[in-house]
């Protein structure tokens, strides 16, 4: 693990159809290629918990960038669920998933990447899209889900990687058929993937800047399972 003074950390920008994407990127300072994951923020936007979020990956070894999927729509942060809940309305699926290639693309340019080693990992509403862009993205070698929604099933034949997905029983924005649905997908197409259900935990349930959501004990165990899947997978 590497200590935070080891860490670069800065606000990037990349072109994606035209537009200006804003992002967050920490690293190791360190020579050398090195893995990436490519951070996809939940409905509020790319907060100091995602930043912390890629902080915590470059501690591991990891280059982590976060775009801010509403760029083209001019948005920050918000604090506001029915703020959230317009924003992410308001994003079209097709042009996050354009701007989130086009952030693999300009992680594919930087030196310090190590172009075979680059995975995904989302959040509520990144989840979605991260479950949607390992099924077109074939520099993404790897996805980690945190309770995104679930696609219908014939999307899992489309998967390029292997998936990891983590769910709360208790969540009440994706439902158990959702998650019991992408099982049955995984093993009809003969996709690689895992499915961890926390009995105890509900939506969000990562989320340690929300006390009303974060379990401690569900998160630690998902944390440690996301970089066991990440360096099988990424090695």
């Amino acid at each position: 693990m590497i200590s935070a003074p080891d860490l670069v950390r800065e606000d990037v920008t990349f072109t994606s159809d035209g537009f200006t994407i804003n992002g967050y990127l920490a690293r190791p300072d360190a020579k050398g290629q090195h893995p990436a994951v490519v951070i996809i923020h939940e409905w509020w936007g790319l907060t100091d918990h995602m930043k912390d979020l890629a902080l915590r990956f470059a501690r591991e070894g990891y280059v982590a960038l976060v775009p801010n999927l509403y760029s083209r729509l001019g948005y920050g942060v918000t604090k506001d669920a029915a703020e959230a809940a317009k924003w992410m309305e308001s994003l079209a699926s097709q042009k996050a998933l354009k701007d989130l290639n086009a952030a693999t693309t300009f992680l594919n340019q930087q030196s310090f990447i190590d172009h075979q080693r680059m995975g995904a990992v989302g959040f509520c509403m990144g989840g979605t899209f991260a479950l949607i862009m390992a099924t077109n993205n074939s520099d993404i070698k790897a996805t980690v889900v945190f309770y995104g929604k679930v696609p219908p099933i014939e999307t899992c034949g489309y998967l390029v990687c292997p998936v990891l997905y983590h769910y709360g029983a208790k969540d009440g924005w994706v439902t158990r058929q959702e998650v019991d649905r992408l099982k049955e997908g995984l093993a009809k197409y003969g996709k690689p993937g895992e499915v961890h259900i926390y009995p105890e935990a509900g939506h969000a349930f990562f989320n340690d800047a929300r006390p009303d959501a974060y379990q401690a004990g569900a998160a630690k165990l998902a944390w440690q399972r996301t970089l066991a899947f990440l360096a099988y997978h990424l090695r």
